[in-house]
């Protein structure tokens, strides 16, 4: 076991090495220089939900703008982003699944299986880290990563700008978006960006309830709701159900030696197998769970921490001091996933 961690970690190594050049090739470019919107193009307000953070710093330098977001969403849908114009963002984030999609792990190009189970795309405009090892910082920096990435779109950001450069009506929006016809990178990733940033999640009947709307927890849910907040809170905290931190919680390992969850990115052996605690909003229509789509059911999950988690000298402290586990009565386990499933926003889904 131990020459194995050694292994994981001298590989990890090796892709740490190359992360810089990476970073410098997504961060030194014209994609930091902010272009002020068409005073034609007037900006869309995003409103804050009751209880949720402050938007984030990187809204602030991309105010999502009427034609930026219109823009946004058809780049989102578009399939020319992708080597052999099959594949789009939308491909893997779908609506209906809160913008995940049903894969155990993502599914790309010619059918090529990502290292990860497909994270939902909610309350982007909120959060301070992206994917599941927190690589990324700005929502504008992630769309190149598919883009090149060789299981999920295996093109590149130039042959993209060639490709939409053809359709008349992408010429007209980039030019109602930003003053003119010109199709460059940064005006594609901040435009993804506005749009990611307009899918605000806030009307689920947990938050009906505590906006006193007429609607009650039934009894199942109020037990569910105080289980939840004894066993589950420590991690998914605040209104958006995560307190955006980094944790080993010992679910079952992915066997892949390109995978050291947060330690990939930082090189830090006490992060290895740390990963971004999830939100639990819409988590009802995210299944399967984890980070490579290890429980198939929100029942999987907590009968896996009822039973003992795998142990690590980084495992989180809550579990640690529980005997590895967090003790969970079938009740219990039944009530809690009631409670979860008043998290679900069936507007924000698509299903009202």
């Amino acid at each position: 076991m131990a020459a194995l961690l050694i292994y994981r970690l001298i590989e990890m190594k090796k892709a740490i090495a190359i992360l810089p050049i990476f970073l410098l090739l997504i961060s030194c470019s014209k994609e930091d220089i902010i272009e002020p919107a068409p005073e034609e193009n007037p900006e869309i307000s995003l409103t804050i939900p009751t209880g949720f953070p402050s938007l984030n710093s990187s809204v602030n330098g991309n105010k999502p703008t009427k034609f930026g977001v219109e823009l946004g969403e058809k780049l989102f849908h578009e399939k020319m982003f992708s080597a052999n114009n099959t594949v789009s963002c939308a491909s893997c984030h779908q609506q209906s699944n809160a913008f995940s999609d049903k894969n155990i792990q993502a599914i790309g190009i010619h059918d090529r299986v990502g290292l990860r189970n497909t994270p939902p795309i909610q309350n982007m405009a909120f959060m301070n880290f992206y994917n599941w090892d927190g690589n990324i910082l700005q929502l504008e920096k992630q769309p190149l990563v598919p883009i090149i990435t060789h299981e999920e779109m295996n093109s590149s950001i130039l042959e993209v700008i060639d490709k939409i450069s053809t359709v008349h009506e992408y010429k007209d929006l980039f030019k109602k978006a930003f003053g003119d016809e010109s199709i460059t990178s940064e005006r594609i990733y901040r435009s993804i960006a506005q749009y990611e940033y307009t899918l605000i999640s806030a009307n689920s009947k947990y938050d009906r309830v505590k906006r006193n709307e007429g609607e009650i927890f039934t009894e199942s849910e109020a037990r569910g709701y105080q289980v939840f907040k004894q066993k589950c809170a420590s991690c998914h905290s605040t209104e958006l159900f995560t307190d955006q931190s980094f944790r080993n919680v010992g679910f079952p390992i992915n066997p892949s030696i390109e995978e050291a969850g947060r330690a990939r990115i930082t090189g830090i052996p006490a992060d290895y197998m740390s990963f971004r605690v999830p939100s639990l909003r819409n988590v009802e229509y995210t299944a399967p769970y984890g980070s490579f789509g290890q429980f198939p059911t929100l029942k999987a999950v907590l009968d896996y921490f009822d039973n003992g988690v795998l142990y690590a000298d980084n495992l989180d402290p809550f579990l640690k001091e529980n005997g590895n586990r967090i003790p969970l009565t079938e009740q219990e386990k039944q009530d809690a996933i009631s409670f979860i499933k008043t998290l679900s926003d069936h507007t924000f889904v698509g299903k009202e």
